[in-house]
């Protein structure tokens, strides 16, 4: 997400990072395979809406874990 001073919140895409190492990322995919056009959709008004709650003015991920039917949960958001 971006977010500056006046309020403005975007989401950029998503990454797929479900292939990991002793829970480092060994790869990276984007745009997911896995998930739709709906549940991209839906994932970044979530993450949106989470940096306006909070008035967020910089550059950050916002980070959901997906489960198989789609639904998808928040996990957390790094900041930068």
């Amino acid at each position: 997400v971006l977010g500056d001073s006046q309020g403005n919140v975007v989401y950029l895409h998503e990454r797929e990072c479900s292939i990991q190492r002793r829970h480092q990322k060994v790869i990276e995919e984007a745009p997911s395979p896995f998930i739709s056009e709906a549940t991209r959709k839906a994932m970044g008004e979530q993450a949106v809406a989470l940096a306006k709650a909070v008035k967020y003015q910089s550059a950050g991920t916002v980070e959901f874990v997906v489960g198989k039917d789609q639904d998808f949960y928040f996990l957390e958001m790094n900041t930068r």
